[in-house]
C-alpha cells in the first residue's frame, strides 16, 4: 500500500462517508444489527472502519470495510466514526472489500456471487493483484483462478458462482433461503430474464422447485430455442426421482416460536416438538388405561 496511506484511526463525520457503490454484502436491520447498535452505544466503535478518499472530492470517503458498523453508528446517533484511511483506487478497494469479508462464517450465495464478480472485474482492470496481501500475478483473463487461490475453490466453481449474478433477484433470494440448490441456480441462470420470471410464476403456482435434472433440461431447451412456458410447466409437473410427499407450514407460523433460526434449526425444532408431543400423548394414554382398569 502506498506510503502516504494513513494507518492511524481518524474520526470522520458519518455524513461524509458513502457506502461502496455496488458492494455485494447485505446490511440488514435485524437482531444482530440491534445488538451492534447497543454495543456501540455502550462502548463506542471498537474496531475502526476502513475507507478511501473519493475521487474529485476534498473530504468525502467511501467504505471499504465496515458497512454494518457505519449503519449501526448512524442508528446509534454517532456523528463521527473512527476510520482508517487508505488512498487506493476503486479496483484496489474492491479487492480489499471482498477479501475482508471472505472470513465471515455465513456468506449467502448471492453475496459470494456478486463478491466474486466484483473482484473478478477489478482484477481484469488491473491485470494483476494489488491488494497488498499477495505478490502472485494473475493474467487479466484468469481472474477466476486468482480468486480460487484465495478462497480454496476451483476456477470452475468461481465461474459458477459468478453465473448466479444472471439470476433474477427473486430466484437468487430463493437460493439464499435454501429453496433452490446451487447447481440448479447455475443452470437456470442461462435462461433469459423473461423466461426466469415465467418460471418463477410456475414455481409459485405449482408450489414446487426444479430439480437439477429439470433445470438442466430447461437450459438445454433454451439453448435449442425450444423452451416455452408450456414446456416448463410440463417439466416441473414431472415427478422427480424419489420424490416424497411434503407437509408444509408457513415459515412465520414456526419462526414466532424460534426467532432468527435458520431453516435447518426450524426443522429440528418442529421435529423435537413433535417428538415431545408424541411422548406426552403416550403418557396420557397410559394414565387413561390405568384409570380404566
Amino acid at each position: 500500500m502506498a506510503s502516504n496511506n494513513l494507518k492511524v484511526p481518524v474520526n470522520v463525520p458519518v455524513e461524509k462517508i458513502r457506502p461502496f457503490e455496488g458492494h455485494p454484502y447485505k446490511v440488514l436491520d435485524n437482531d444482530e444489527m440491534n445488538n451492534l447498535i447497543d454495543s456501540i452505544q455502550q462502548k463506542g466503535v471498537i474496531s475502526p472502519i476502513v475507507v478511501r478518499p473519493l475521487e474529485n472530492t476534498t473530504d468525502e470517503y467511501e467504505v471499504i470495510s465496515g458497512h454494518r458498523r457505519l449503519r449501526a453508528s448512524v442508528k446509534a446517533g454517532l456523528e463521527t466514526v473512527p476510520a482508517l484511511i487508505y488512498a487506493v483506487s476503486r479496483d484496489e478497494a474492491a479487492i480489499m472489500l471482498v477479501d475482508s469479508n471472505l472470513h465471515r462464517e455465513h456468506i449467502l450465495p448471492s453475496e459470494r456471487a456478486f463478491a466474486y464478480k466484483l473482484k473478478s472485474e477489478a482484477l481484469k482492470h488491473q491485470g494483476k493483484r494489488t491488494d497488498l496481501t499477495s505478490s502472485q500475478v494473475a493474467t487479466k483473463f484468469d481472474s477466476a483462478t486468482e480468486i480460487g487461490n484465495i478462497t480454496g475453490e476451483s476456477r470452475d466453481k468461481v465461474y459458477r458462482y459468478i453465473r448466479l449474478t444472471y439470476l433474477i433477484p427473486e430466484l437468487l433470494e430463493m437460493m439464499d433461503e435454501d429453496k433452490i440448490a446451487f447447481s440448479v441456480g447455475v443452470e437456470l441462470s442461462f435462461l433469459d430474464d423473461q423466461l426466469q420470471y415465467d418460471l418463477l410464476r410456475i414455481i409459485e403456482e405449482q408450489d414446487c422447485t426444479p430439480s437439477y435434472s429439470q433445470a438442466w433440461h430447461m437450459h438445454k431447451d433454451f439453448n435449442a430455442g425450444t423452451l416455452t412456458v408450456e414446456s416448463m410447466k410440463n417439466t416441473l409437473s414431472t415427478e422427480k426421482p424419489n420424490q416424497k410427499a411434503m407437509f408444509k407450514l408457513p415459515l412465520e407460523q414456526v419462526q414466532k416460536f424460534y426467532p432468527n433460526a435458520n431453516k435447518q434449526q426450524l426443522e429440528d425444532y418442529v421435529m423435537k416438538a413433535c417428538e415431545y408431543y408424541n411422548k406426552a400423548l403416550q403418557r396420557q394414554r397410559s394414565r387413561n388405561y390405568r384409570d380404566e382398569r
